[in-house]
């Protein structure tokens, strides 16, 4: 467990399943993520977090629940995705729409920076963000991401190409 000054981060239980589908299946929160479906169906939430204790045990995903520490509410994810060959990590994260614009998720980032560069030893940490997602590359920016480039149409959501921005940091 992780936690900031407003957010605990906590490994994902089966009792998540139903609020993951829910915001995650929200549509807006799936059209700026690449593996999110829409609509999210039914079993889809319980089969991805079964997967994560082993992924993390194996050191592959690191995925945590952002949970408000106030009152325990499920606010969204959080992971980084390890290249232990290359001493690199993949930040990724989304939040419940009624959540945006509240500084959680940033607040979830730079946590999950600090726990890379600290607990993990990587030596970079990375993201994408979908270049019509401006929220998410202010919050890469925010926490201190560098920009690194434009991929043009990289990625495929939803049978459209989409550019995506790299951001990046090194271990200070």
């Amino acid at each position: 467990m992780l936690e900031t000054e407003r957010l605990i981060l906590r490994p994902l239980g089966g009792s998540d399943a139903k609020t993951v589908q829910e915001l995650a299946g929200d549509r807006e929160v799936a059209r700026t993520t690449l593996h999110i479906p829409h609509p999210y169906p039914d079993g889809v939430a319980q089969n991805w977090i079964a997967g994560l204790g082993p992924a993390a045990a194996a050191g592959r995903v690191h995925t945590f629940a952002v949970v408000r520490k106030a009152d325990g509410l499920f606010l969204g994810v959080v992971s980084l995705a390890i290249d232990k060959e290359q001493s690199r990590a993949e930040l990724a994260y989304w939040l419940g729409r009624p959540y945006w614009g509240q500084g959680f998720i940033t607040e979830a980032a730079r946590r999950m920076v600090a726990y890379g560069f600290g607990e993990l030893g990587v030596h970079r940490v990375y993201a994408y963000a979908m270049t019509k997602n401006a929220a998410s590359t202010r919050v890469m920016q925010k926490i201190g991401m560098a920009y690194e480039g434009r991929l043009v149409q990289h990625i495929r959501k939803w049978d459209q190409y989409e550019d995506v921005d790299v951001y990046g940091m090194v271990k200070p």
